[in-house]
């Protein structure tokens, strides 16, 4: 069996999150890196209107771009199994340059496709994704702590920009792995196929 045929068990963990949002995804190890980006923006929660970039053993990896600062390689051309063969591999996943979210990525495991499951899968997790644009971790804790404080003075504030109520333990694996079963799908409009 060759290595792109593999499966990945990655867990992905929200750097400086207290208590962590963390994910824990099966994932082919055929995936291009910029499916591994669908993929990680299905699960986490995020709504893929920001730019990213994996660093992985000190290269960088997303779509590149001529306005690009440095140069980075194209994330569309690598495969996982490529550029992280063995388990225990670390490598970072950044979201959101404003923002600054960067997600630890551990390869916990390199197991064989179970011939009846669909992949990529979320097998568990802990913990919502943040609001977009709150402000990067710190803005987080800040959103929080307002949102658990009705007397807080941005309280209202946060209500009424969030539109809904924010549970942080919130986790839906059920919605994300619908999501996931029509992952092409839903990043085509906008325009990312």
């Amino acid at each position: 069996m060759s290595s792109t045929q593999s499966i990945y068990q990655i867990k992905v963990t929200l750097r400086h999150s207290k208590p962590p949002i963390w994910r824990r995804l099966l994932v082919s190890g055929g995936v291009t890196l910029n499916e591994l980006h669908k993929i990680i923006q299905i699960a986490m929660g995020w709504t893929n209107s920001h730019l990213h970039q994996f660093i992985i053993a000190g290269e960088f990896f997303s779509i590149p771009n001529e306005e690009d600062w440095k140069t980075v390689i194209d994330e569309r051309e690598y495969r996982l199994a490529e550029l992280v063969p063995v388990t225990r591999s670390k490598f970072l996943y950044e979201y959101d340059f404003g923002d600054g979210w960067q997600h630890d990525i551990l390869v916990e495991n390199i197991l064989p496709p179970d011939p009846g499951a669909k992949y990529p899968h979320c097998v568990t997790g802990k913990r919502a994704c943040p609001p977009e644009d709150v402000g990067g971790i710190w803005g987080f804790e800040e959103f929080l702590e307002a949102m658990r404080d009705p007397e807080h003075e941005e309280h209202e504030s946060y209500m009424e920009w969030c539109g809904e109520p924010y549970d942080p333990e919130e986790l839906d694996r059920e919605e994300i792995n619908e999501g996931l079963k029509d992952i092409d799908g839903l990043f085509e409009w906008r325009g990312e196929m």
